[in-house]
Order: C-alpha cells, then structure tokens, then sequence
C-alpha cells in the first residue's frame, strides 16, 4: 500500500538515458503521485493493480514500463493494453508513439470495434509491437487466428471498472488465457468494485498493489438530520432531492409498504424512481438494478433486505426516509456513498416519536448529529431532476451470443456515437441493456433498429418506467 509520495524526477529511474532525454523533450520532468508509486514495481517486473483516474499520468507509468523490456528487432506483439472505448484507446496509442520517439519504428497498432476488420487485419499481417484495442475486437481478431500472442511480455488491462461496467469481464478473460503465463500484468482502475479483486485473482501473480487514497472515508460523508411532521416525510424527500439535486440516490425505507408510497409520491413529483423490495421476481430486480446503476434512475427507494449486498459505484446520496431502530444498519445504510474519492451526503428525517432512536445512533457514531431546518430546503434549479442517461434494451442476450463489444462497435460504428456517450453494457440470458445519454436516447433505438449487431438485425426498444 503506498501513500502519495514527493515529488520525484524521472532521472531517479533505471531508465535509458535516451528514454530520459526524450521525456525531457516532452516536458516530463517530475513523476506524477502515481508515475512515481507505480514505476519503480513495473519495472521491477512485478505484476501491478493502481487506483489511477484518466489525467492522472497513468499512461505514461505502464507505457515507459513495457517499453522498456520492448525489442524492437523483433516484430512481434510484446504488449498489449486493453482499453474500454475506442477513443481511450487512441489516446493511449498516440501517448505511447510520443514515448517511443526515443527508439527507432517502434509499431503500435490500434484495433477496435465500430471500424472495418479487413484494414485491421492487412495491419497485423505487416507486424507490430504493441497493440492497443478494445477487448471484443481483440478477441475478434485472436478467434480468426489472425493475432498471435507467442511473443507478449507485458499485458495492461486500462480503466479496468469501465471495462467490467460495461459487461467486458468475459472477453477480458478469454484473452487473458490467450497470453503467455510469463508475462506481467498491471491492472489500471479509478474505483474496487468486487469484479477487480476477482480478476486480479484470475489474472495477476502476487501483484503489489498502489492506493494513492483510501478508498473509503467517514469525512467524506456528510450526514444531517431533519425532523419532520409524520404527514409531511414523504413530501420532504422530494424537497431534499431539488435542494442536493444528486444524480444517484438510494431512499431507504422500514417496510415494504412505505417504499411503495414513497415511490408514488416521488413519480408524482415527476422524479424517475424504481423500487427494489422482497416481492420482486429475480428479472424484474436485475432489470431495476440494472437502471439504478447505469444512471438511468434518479433514485433507488428499497428496503434494507432488499438492498443487501448492493454496491454501487457512484452514489451521491443516501436518504434515511424513516430512522432505523438498529444503529448498525444506520451506518451499514450510509456507508454506502463517499466511496473512492467521492463527496456523499447521507440524509435522515425523524419525527419526534423517533427520537429515541436517533440517540442511538449518537451512541454508536460516539458524537451527536447535525440538525437542520427543512425550511431551508430549496429548489437548486426550475429544471426536473433527470437522471443523465436512458437505458435501451435489446432484444436477444448471451444465448444469441451478443457480447458488449457487438454492442458498442454498433453503435460508435455505423450509427456514429462515440464511446464517452455510452455507459454501462449489460448482457443477460435473453436481453442485453445498455445505458446510452439522454440526448442520443431516441435516436440510438432507431438507428439500432434499423442496423444490425453481429450481423444480424435486432429488436430495440427504451425502457420506460
């Protein structure tokens, strides 16, 4: 575990003094926190897992490590990072050409989906050292037997949360089987969610890991109390979602019952919310959670069963809708938002009958909690809170053998989207759902419907609540 060291010069580094006089050029002077915790472990050889955001110089700390154990007489593919989009892709390719000035030709070669396979394919057949791609096309081209790995030494996987949000974790796997087991692994993620400690575990040799924050932190939840008037709690939970206008937001209710009053009180106020609660059958709950978590739903109203071992990466808010009796599931219910790096509010009412167990709460937490007025509730905007994205779904799944990559080459290829306006891809047994901005909502299910996927013409449809 490392903590965010003083600034550093490259020249502290085993590097080439080539490769030094060309990061002076380029005005590489001092490493970044993560540059200067990550290097010195890759090029060591150790396998690596780095909380590391985009602008954080990441790129630049897994690209001067696998070039340096580049040969550049021999043309065979002896890295390859895998990127969740194709425009992350491109950045990185064009990061790492910058960085190999010091070296004569060396080749990096991009292959993502949304593009032609033939010029891809006429490309890899001339050669290549590195590949930088998205990991559906990479698989593309490793299935036609087209890509050989025999000769690669270094695997990057980049921005490895997007890559299993939005559904890559299958592919990601098969191409990893595909790769020499002598070969170093370093795994770049801005957030830990579940699936990174799995893949790390399928994938990395004893990896040496780099935290430059801790990834949760009480400060960072900021926590207010609100009494209320037992008529008027419903009502106030709308007041706090225009006043914090957070983007995501779980509504944690006692009973079953209030959750579906909740729920009719909010879409009534016009809010996009979904419940989740002990009735639901299996499909229709992956269908809400799917929507919560791709940011299509503004807020979650759930009870504390049914929201067991829910994890979400992003969630602004959590708003307590009744006090609950046991302090634990209070700070269990909260825990829940200020993750990674993240501001999170955590929002309680109390009527005075509930008093009691707002002491509790104060005993557990060994400090008392901060009361404010709900008159000082207002609108922070005229405008409705929208969540940022839509979710389309598809008609067919993995029994159709639609994998993600299908899915985003479709729409960042013929239709003409880019990558940073879709989100989460979820591929299920018969359906695949994939979160798509607002604004391209209407037109992403026409152009869906009147394209194909894989080939073959699909069924689209937004999914309203």
């Amino acid at each position: 575990m490392t903590n965010t060291p003083t600034a550093k010069p490259f020249s502290a580094l085993s590097l080439a003094p080539a490769t030094l006089e060309n990061l002076n050029r380029l005005g590489y002077v001092e490493m970044t926190p993560i540059q200067a915790a990550s290097l010195p472990i890759a090029l060591a050889g150790h396998d690596l897992i780095a909380q590391a955001k985009t602008g954080s110089g990441k790129t630049a700390a897994f690209s001067l490590a696998l070039l340096a154990k580049l040969d550049v007489r021999r043309l065979d593919v002896q890295a390859m990072i895998l990127c969740p989009t194709r425009e992350l892709a491109d950045q990185v390719a064009t990061e790492i050409r910058r960085l190999a000035r010091a070296e004569e030709n060396v080749k990096v070669l991009t292959l993502c989906g949304g593009t032609p396979m033939k010029p891809q394919t006429a490309s890899l057949e001339h050669g290549a050292h590195i590949i930088v791609g998205t990991p559906g096309r990479i698989m593309d081209h490793l299935e036609h037997g087209i890509l050989s790995l025999d000769a690669l030494n270094t695997l990057v996987l980049d921005e490895a949360d997007r890559m299993l949000d939005m559904g890559f974790h299958d592919d990601i796997a098969k191409v990893a089987r595909q790769c020499p087991k002598e070969r170093q692994t370093l795994l770049f993620s801005a957030t830990y969610p579940d699936g990174i400690a799995k893949l790390s575990q399928q994938f990395l040799r004893n990896p040496k890991e780099v935290k430059l924050e801790e990834r949760h932190d009480d400060s960072k939840i900021r926590q207010r109390f609100y009494e209320v008037e037992e008529n008027d709690r419903l009502h106030v939970v709308g007041q706090l979602l225009n006043h914090f206008r957070p983007v995501s937001t779980i509504a944690f209710c006692n009973t079953k019952q209030q959750c579906r009053d909740l729920l009719d009180v909010l879409r009534a106020q016009g809010f996009h919310a979904l419940a989740l609660h002990g009735e639901l059958d299996q499909r229709d709950r992956d269908q809400v959670l799917i929507q919560f978590a791709n940011r299509s739903c503004s807020v979650l109203v759930a009870t504390d069963v049914a929201a067991r071992g829910l994890d979400i990466a992003q969630l602004e808010a959590v708003i307590n809708v009744d006090v609950t009796p046991d302090p634990e599931v209070y700070v269990h219910r909260i825990g829940r938002t200020g993750r990674a790096d993240q501001d999170g509010w955590a929002l309680s009412l109390a009527s005075m009958n509930e008093m009691g167990r707002v002491g509790g709460i104060e005993q557990a937490l060994k400090r008392e909690v901060e009361w404010h007025p709900v008159a000082e509730l207002t609108p922070a905007s005229d405008e409705p809170l929208l969540p940022p994205m839509e979710t389309v779904q598809i008609l067919g799944g993995k029994k159709e053998k639609i994998r993600p990559g299908d899915v985003l080459g479709a729409l960042t290829g013929e239709a003409g989207f880019t990558g940073a306006q879709i989100g989460k891809i979820n591929v299920t047994e018969f359906s695949t759902y994939v979160a798509v901005e607002r604004s391209i909502a209407k037109s992403a299910v026409r152009k869906l419907n009147a394209g194909k996927v894989k080939g073959k013409k699909v069924r689209a449809r937004l999914m309203e609540e």
